[in-house]
């Protein structure tokens, strides 16, 4: 892990972005970081759409800014394919089969869903693993970890492959393959779903299925009525509390 550039935020967050390899990303810290922390901060990974970084920024910052208020750390890859990193025509041709399927009113088909977002799971938990490694590794930085956003399929192989991995807020906002029904039977850790009940091209009774497939003893459905992006705060203030219960 190289860090590329440093910048404290005004709220005394200190924001460092990073290269791992090929892929770009970002660590918030609480405090002054740069190990000078007495007691090394939990981390939370903040897993971005599909959308780049550069476009989802502003969210991204408001969510790190929020738990570092709370003592946790957090930082976020660029998904493959996304943002600056090489094209994926694969990926792209998929997305725009499910584009054309949605403009044309038709069902989404389980082979397009599938076409998209399985070789997303495959490609992002490995990497998802190695930054973990990485970060695990800096001196203010300890554990519980824990997993918030989505895609959710990548969120639950997460945390079927990923022990290090304590507990997990999960977005019900993407499409699922039938296939992460199976791995859902294996998860295990504790959950927190956040699902917008009028999310615009999600299916919500797939959401629905797959939060009952959940294998945790502890698993929680926060649900509001609202649109993709119409996540209320109070909703984000339950997340939060779910992290400290858990991780601290």
């Amino acid at each position: 892990m190289e860090f590329t550039s440093e910048q404290r935020l005004d709220d005394a967050v200190l924001e460092r972005e990073f290269i791992l390899g090929e892929i770009p990303g970002i660590l918030w810290t609480p405090g002054s970081g740069s190990g000078s922390a007495s007691v090394p901060a939990p981390l939370i990974l903040l897993s971005p759409p599909p959308l780049g970084l550069r476009k989802t920024y502003p969210r991204l910052v408001a969510r790190a800014r929020h738990s570092a208020a709370d003592g946790f750390a957090t930082a976020t890859i660029e998904l493959p394919g996304s943002g600056d990193r090489p094209r994926w025509p694969a990926a792209e041709q998929a997305l725009a089969d499910l584009r054309r399927a949605m403009e044309a009113g038709e069902p989404v088909s389980d082979e397009i869903i599938d076409a998209l977002i399985l070789p997303l799971v495959d490609k992002a938990v490995p990497e998802w693993q190695a930054a973990l490694d990485a970060l695990l590794s800096l001196p203010e930085i300890g554990g519980p970890v824990g997993y918030s956003g989505g895609v959710i399929s990548i969120g639950t192989r997460l945390a079927v492959v990923e022990p290090r991995i304590s507990a997990a807020v999960l977005f019900a906002g993407s499409f699922v393959p039938r296939a992460m029904f199976e791995e859902a039977r294996q998860v295990t850790i504790p959950l927190h779903v956040l699902l917008q009940w009028d999310d615009e091209g999600n299916d919500r009774q797939a959401a629905l299925d797959l939060f009952d497939a959940f294998g945790s003893k502890e698993k929680t459905l926060h649900a509001n009525m609202g649109g993709h992006i119409g996540v209320p705060q109070f909703a984000g203030d339950a997340a939060a509390r779910f992290f400290t219960r858990h991780l601290k």
